[in-house]
C-alpha cells in the first residue's frame, strides 16, 4: 500500500513511517520542516520525501498521485500558552485538514487515518454514588486556587469516582486545541459521507517515547518532565500529582496506525468515521509518572507545586476495548519499560515558541 503520511518528519509521524516500511508498505512523507518547528534539520525519513505545507493545495495534489491511503498526522499540538494561539491552531489543524480532504476527494483517495486525541472528551468518565454517571463542568478557578482539584458531582457535590471513558462518551472540548481536534473529526466525517470514503480517528492518549520534542510549552507532560531532567532540574508536577492519565508509547501508536490502515472495511464502514481510543489501558497518575521517569533517569526527584493551568482536566483515561476487539491491536510496551527507555532516549530540539507545525 502506498501511504501519504502528513507531518511524517515529526515525532509520531516518523515512527509511523518506520512502522509502515517494516510492514512492507510504501510511505510518502509530506512535511514543511518550518524552521520554528525544526530549528535543526531532523533526520529525514527513509521514504519518498515532499517538502511542502499541508495547506498548499498544489503540493498536496502532487503528493496524492498514486496514493492508496492517507495517514494525517500534521497538526499543531498541545494546550498552548493562551487564547492568542487560536488562529495558529485553527489554521494549521482545521484549514490544513480541509485542504487535504478536498484534494483527496478530487484525487479519488478514499481511505483516511486521522491523528485524533482524547482531549475531545474534556473530563473523563465519572460516577457519583448517588446519581451514577455524571458529567462535571469545567473546574472553577477558585476551587483550583484553593487546592480543590477533584471535580464534585454537579448535582449533589459528592466526590466522584473516575473511570475509563469510551468512544461513545459525549464530546466536550475544554480548550482551543481540543476544539480543533474535534473539528478535524467532523471534517473527516463530512468528507467520508460526501465521497463514500472510510475514515478512522485514533484518539491518542498521552503519547511519549524517543524523539519527543523538548523545551516547548506545546508538548505533553511527559516531554515537560523529560526536558527538565535533561537540564538537571526536578520535574515540576502541577496540582497534587493525582491527575490520572493513560501514557502510551509512540511505537504502540505507530502500530495502531498500521493496524487501522490494514484493516480496511473492518476498521470502519464506508461513508463514515469511526473513532478508536488508543491508549495503554494502564492508567497512571501524573505524579507517579514523574517519579518513575526521574528514578529511571537518576534524579532529581519531582517537586509537587500545587500550581494549575486553566483548561487542564483532572482525569482522562481510556477504554481501548473497541480497537482491541475490532482491529486486534493492543499496547505492548509496559509502562515501567517505556519510561526506563524514555528517560535516556534523545529528544528533538524545539524552540520555546514554535510556529504551527504542518
Amino acid at each position: 500500500m502506498r501511504v501519504l503520511v502528513t507531518g511524517g518528519a515529526g515525532f509520531i509521524g516518523s515512527h509511523i513511517v518506520t512502522a509502515l516500511t517494516a510492514h512492507g508498505h510504501e510511505p510518502v512523507v509530506l512535511d514543511a520542516l518550518l524552521p520554528a518547528a525544526h530549528p535543526a534539520p531532523p533526520p529525514l525519513p527513509d521514504a519518498e520525501w515532499i517538502h511542502a505545507d499541508v495547506r498548499d493545495r498544489g503540493a498536496v495534489d502532487a503528493a496524492l498521485r498514486g496514493v492508496d491511503a492517507v495517514c494525517h498526522q500534521a497538526a499543531m499540538v498541545g494546550l498552548g500558552k493562551d487564547f492568542a494561539d487560536a488562529p495558529d491552531y485553527v489554521g494549521c489543524n482545521d484549514l490544513g485538514t480541509a485542504v487535504l480532504l478536498t484534494a483527496m476527494a478530487a484525487g479519488g483517495v478514499r481511505t483516511l487515518v486521522l491523528a485524533g486525541s482524547m482531549v475531545v472528551y474534556g473530563e473523563g468518565r465519572y460516577d457519583c454514588p448517588r446519581h451514577g454517571w455524571v458529567r462535571p463542568g469545567p473546574r472553577a478557578e477558585a476551587d483550583l486556587a484553593a487546592g480543590r482539584f477533584e471535580p464534585p458531582c454537579p448535582q449533589c457535590g459528592t466526590p466522584l469516582v473516575a473511570g475509563l471513558v469510551g468512544e461513545d462518551a459525549p464530546a466536550d472540548p475544554r480548550n482551543v486545541y481540543a476544539t480543533t481536534k474535534l473539528a478535524q473529526e467532523h471534517l473527516a466525517a463530512a468528507w467520508a459521507r460526501a465521497v463514500d470514503g472510510r475514515a478512522v480517528s485514533l484518539r491518542y492518549h498521552n503519547v511519549y517515547g524517543p524523539g519527543m520534542p523538548r523545551d516547548t510549552p506545546y508538548a505533553g507532560v511527559a516531554s515537560f518532565f523529560r526536558s527538565a531532567l535533561a537540564r538537571g532540574e526536578a520535574p515540576t508536577v502541577f496540582e497534587d500529582g493525582g491527575q490520572r492519565r493513560d501514557f502510551i508509547h509512540v511505537r504502540d501508536v505507530a502500530a495502531a496506525n498500521v493496524a487501522a490502515l490494514e484493516a480496511g472495511a473492518e476498521a470502519t464502514e464506508a461513508g463514515a468515521l469511526t473513532a478508536y481510543n488508543t491508549g495503554s489501558d494502564d492508567p497512571q497518575t501524573v505524579g507517579g509518572m514523574a517519579a518513575a521517569l526521574a528514578a529511571a533517569h537518576g534524579g532529581p526527584a519531582p517537586v509537587v507545586t500545587g500550581e494549575y493551568r486553566l483548561g487542564d482536566v483532572r482525569h482522562i483515561t481510556a477504554s481501548s476495548r473497541r480497537i482491541r476487539e475490532r482491529l486486534g491491536w493492543r499496547a505492548t510496551v509496559p509502562f515501567v519499560d517505556g519510561m526506563a527507555e524514555f528517560a535516556r532516549a534523545p529528544q528533538r530540539a524545539t524552540p520555546l515558541r514554535p510556529a504551527p507545525v504542518p
